[in-house]
């Protein structure tokens, strides 16, 4: 009979992780029993994802706001260090934020506007033209900026992230400065030691300030890149990718992850015969259309995956086939002569047009959006996601 059914994404349900446990036995005994009760098999290719937060629980990835204050009171000493482009989340950042205010005396926080980098806005953009506002040039102060746009709360949170960062550091007994600007060249205008906390870009804001005669310059992926008293960290990311653990702590992205996913690869094989692919996810990348959150807070959709999760797609686009190529047929003869050109598909479809409109993405960060998806940000359980049929084109029976 032929198979009707493609892809196939499960969350599968995990104890609940604590520090020591054995990640890679629990992932693999979760996948099994799930096989069982679930009434699936599990074969050749099928992916086995699971979540960053339950790897770096397993590992005691931690940190407090003490530990992120020395980091920070070590590497700054008492400068006025500037605090640029963070993202405004109070999962993501605040408590960073919390940690780096008591390692310091005066922080100038500079925002950038109408948004931060993953789409969180402080405004819109439609404010910004009623206002004649530019803001690729212009530099607002706190006052100008509440002159022209008074309180503005976000429409999911209810936050006015202005004010709450600016009592967050308040609270932490440092002094506080903010002003809105999206070259990170003008922070030096105030001082000449910065702190880069945006994301994707940090390695050009790093560069042009240290170009323009920044002093120290240092991201948030070089701060608890090493144990600090004790404290969990992660030597490629530092805090990059942390989330809000406690009031005062933060659980870390998972470090040295590779031996976890070759770990539960090689048991799935020993215990079924089958080779399966194997990934650690975090955030998936895919915007909403009407928060516009760029999802991907995480330096990486996946720190950590199997050689075979290696690469993008290489699939041709069927719709331009039956509209091209086979115009002329149609039924069973269409679905044939489909079916023998994706036999005899080059192995590399770059730049042809057959291929014109399939996703130009790496694997991994198809799949990781895929399991972000699929697993959730709240209660559902399923820390752990296995995909079927994800490498299967319409040849397949």
């Amino acid at each position: 009979m032929e198979r009707l059914i493609g892809t196939v994404s499960r969350g599968v349900r995990a104890p609940i992780i604590r520090e020591g446990d054995d990640i890679v036995k629990i992932v693999a005994d979760s996948v099994l029993a799930a096989q069982e009760s679930g009434g699936f098999t599990i074969g050749d290719r099928d992916v086995i994802a699971v979540t960053e937060a339950v790897v770096a629980r397993a590992q005691g990835n931690y940190a407090t706001v003490e530990q992120i204050a020395a980091d920070i009171k070590a590497k700054y000493g008492n400068q006025t260090i500037g605090v640029i482009f963070p993202i405004l989340s109070r999962n993501r950042f605040a408590i960073c934020l919390r940690g780096i205010a008591m390692g310091a005396k005066k922080i100038v926080l500079m925002l950038s506007y109408p948004s931060d980098e993953v789409g969180n806005h402080l405004i819109s953009l439609d404010m910004l033209d009623e206002k004649g506002v530019n803001p690729w040039g212009d530099v607002l102060s706190e006052a100008k900026y509440r002159e022209l746009f008074g309180t503005v709360k976000h429409p999911f949170t209810g936050v006015d992230y202005v004010e709450y960062y600016k009592e967050l550091i308040e609270s932490a007994g440092c002094e506080v400065e903010i002003v809105l600007a999206n070259d990170c060249r003008s922070i030096l205008d105030y001082t000449k030691h910065v702190l880069c906390c945006d994301i994707h870009s940090r390695e050009r804001s790093k560069r042009l300030l240290r170009a323009c005669g920044a002093e120290t310059v240092y991201g948030l992926d070089n701060i608890l890149t090493a144990s600090v008293d004790g404290s969990g960290y992660n030597e490629n990311y530092g805090l990059l990718g942390s989330n809000k653990a406690t009031e005062h702590s933060v659980k870390l992205f998972p470090r040295n992850s590779q031996p976890v996913v070759d770990g539960i690869q090689r048991q799935i094989e020993e215990k079924t015969g089958k080779h399966v692919e194997v990934m650690i996810y975090g955030d998936g990348a895919f915007k909403d259309p009407i928060g516009k959150i760029w999802e991907l807070a995480d330096p990486v959709v996946s720190p950590a995956y199997t050689a075979g999760l290696e690469g993008q797609p290489n699939e041709v686009k069927l719709k331009y086939l039956a509209d091209n190529d086979f115009a002329h047929l149609s039924g069973e003869a269409l679905k044939e002569a489909i079916s023998e050109y994706i036999k005899k598909k080059d192995s590399n479809l770059v730049g042809q047009m057959v291929s014109q409109g399939t996703t130009p993405r790496r694997l991994t960060d198809l799949i990781g959006s895929l399991c972000d998806l699929t697993s959730g940000s709240g209660d559902k359980g399923t820390p752990i996601v296995v995909i079927q049929g994800y490498f299967d084109n319409y040849t397949e029976e």
